[in-house]
């Protein structure tokens, strides 16, 4: 980021911002292909036009964006797929998402139950397959259906109620479920909020909530595969003397 000819940015924060203005002079938002009613997908290619314009001019291009630079990033994937095909190298670097700081907060551990994560109005539009007892999160609830961004955004009423009822197929009404909005920065404490099924469609969700639905407890097991543990052979090791 510091060495960079140029260096765009999207974060969710002005503190990261302007520590970002700092580190690079040539810093740039991309924050500006936004605006009200402008479908998000038009948004996300004019960022990626920005950065593969400045990477054929011939500067090295360093792009920063919040959480993990893959992880619900259209335009960070358009722009290296772009670059690639003309020539250029690029790659991504991991970052800590918000699904990495929910399993440390929540102290959640995808390996006890499994693990299934989907976009939120993705999962209602496919009518996603899924198990539930296991751990379900679903991603970008505040933009529940929406197709572009507006002032103080969070998911229609009416909305969060077709999720919710959809849910109730599969969990009881007083199954607890969390909205988790991940911290933005180290002295900030993340947002962590239980609330039953039947509570949830009156709740105000923010474009950056994630919806966490604990699994249900699963009864049924296939004994052979468990069986399997008892016949396990013995580990056995030897210890040499020392020369």
């Amino acid at each position: 980021m510091q060495r960079a000819d140029k260096l765009f940015y999207l974060v969710a924060d002005r503190a990261t911002e302007l520590w970002i203005r700092r580190l690079n002079a040539s810093a740039t938002t991309l924050e500006d292909t936004y605006d009200e009613g402008k479908p998000r997908p038009v948004s996300y290619r004019e960022m990626a036009d920005l950065i593969v314009a400045a990477v054929r001019s011939g500067l090295d291009v360093c792009v920063a964006y919040y959480g993990h630079p893959g992880v619900f990033v259209t335009s960070a994937h358009a722009a290296i797929r772009r670059a690639r095909r003309a020539g250029f190298p690029a790659r991504m670097l991991p970052g800590i998402s918000a699904e990495d700081c929910l399993y440390a907060d929540l102290a959640v551990d995808p390996a006890v139950n499994g693990s299934q994560s989907f976009e939120a109005t993705d999962f209602l539009a496919a009518r996603r397959r899924f198990d539930p007892t296991s751990a379900l999160i679903l991603w970008q609830v505040g933009v529940l259906g929406e197709p572009s961004v507006r002032r103080n955004m969070a998911c229609r009423p009416e909305r969060l109620r077709v999720l919710t009822r959809y849910l109730r197929r599969f969990y009881p009404a007083r199954h607890r479920v969390v909205l988790y909005k991940a911290a933005q920065l180290p002295i900030v404490q993340p947002f962590i909020k239980t609330v039953t099924l039947q509570q949830l469609a009156r709740e105000v969700v923010g474009p950056l909530t994630t919806l966490y639905v604990p699994p249900l407890t699963r009864d049924r097991f296939d004994v052979r595969i468990l069986r399997w543990y008892d016949e396990a052979e013995p580990v056995t090791s030897t210890a040499a003397a020392a020369p």
